[in-house]
């Protein structure tokens, strides 16, 4: 089985994918996807986006770009941009329900036009300079929809179908709708990656044995939250404390060194409590601390405090903070 890592905007940048990998990863991550780039009119590459992109950032991974537009021309010139930069394989975010993503058409708001959406294929799958993959939604508002989306995506060749079996209207709630993602990979002339609520190995152990012939996955919120995640799946033993520390700090560090400043740095660290807290017995006296913390000493000493004083809560899996 394949593991791939998803996206997760402002925090799986080439930062955290360096220190992941040198901690968690070991080669057992066969495909980092970058948070999403969205063409731009005269610069199709932020210096910000080559940074992250730069091969010498992502050197002994196996990196993805992933690009958010529902534009033919935008799409063209940053996979022309990236191919410059030495990839070979793009990925179509067709997933992203962030209203002010949706309200573009973009993301999986463009999934509700269909028309369009064959439209902007037909022309981009002809003249891209790279491989594409699709990482999509089963739809806006429907899970029916998929039936017309797979009958699109069949026309073409992608490099893969990461399929999220949520529409856009659910977000990150209620519960992935497996009767719509059975329809795609039974019917799918692509070869298809499941994505969604992948918290616990017992999670993962569920999916292979629901789809014996799958053989990709893609994990995203559920390794943010516990790093040791993918080490479970490959059947070593839990993340202790003590990784987690040193996980942290070399995080931190490594941030201080790259970033503008300690507040730039604050809000990093911060961010990822928010999805690891929920693996902790009783946490809230301490994650509000850290949500507190004006300083990196401030945040320093709540991190270490809660580590101290907070037990893993066996198989906890993700809860939305």
């Amino acid at each position: 089985m394949k593991i791939y890592f998803a996206p997760l905007e402002g925090i799986t940048g080439y930062i955290y994918r360096n220190i992941y990998e040198n901690h968690f990863g070991k080669g057992r991550i066969d495909k980092y996807f970058t948070p999403f780039i969205v063409p731009k009119e005269k610069t199709f590459l932020t210096t910000k986006e080559i940074k992250d992109i730069s091969m010498d950032h992502n050197q002994g991974m196996e990196v993805v770009p992933q690009i958010l537009t529902n534009d033919v021309r935008g799409f063209l010139q940053t996979a022309q941009a990236l191919k410059e930069q030495g990839y070979d394989t793009v990925n179509l975010n067709l997933g992203c329900p962030a209203g002010t993503v949706v309200s573009k058409g973009r993301g999986s708001g463009f999934l509700n036009d269909t028309k369009k959406l064959d439209e902007f294929f037909s022309q981009v799958m002809e003249q891209t300079p790279v491989k594409v993959s699709i990482k999509t939604r089963i739809g806006k508002e429907f899970p029916g929809e998929i039936e017309d989306l797979t009958e699109i995506f069949n026309k073409y060749k992608f490099e893969e179908w990461i399929i999220h079996p949520r529409v856009r209207e659910d977000f990150y709630k209620n519960t992935p709708n497996m009767n719509a993602f059975t329809y795609a990979f039974e019917h799918s002339k692509n070869t298809v990656c499941y994505n969604g609520d992948i918290f616990t190995v017992g999670d993962y152990q569920k999916i292979v044995q629901e789809y014996p012939s799958l053989d990709k996955v893609m994990l995203g919120r559920g390794v943010v939250a516990n790093p040791g995640l993918i080490g479970e799946i490959h059947g070593n033993p839990p993340m202790t404390k003590d990784d987690l520390y040193h996980f942290l700090n070399d995080l931190r560090d490594a941030y201080l060194e790259e970033l503008s400043g300690e507040k730039d740095v604050l809000f990093r660290v911060k961010e990822l409590w928010a999805y690891m807290q929920t693996m902790f017995d009783e946490p809230k006296k301490d994650w509000k601390r850290i949500r507190k913390a004006q300083t990196l000493d401030a945040y320093q000493d709540a991190m270490e405090h809660l580590l101290e004083t907070c037990g893993f809560v066996e198989n906890a899996g993700f809860i939305a903070p």
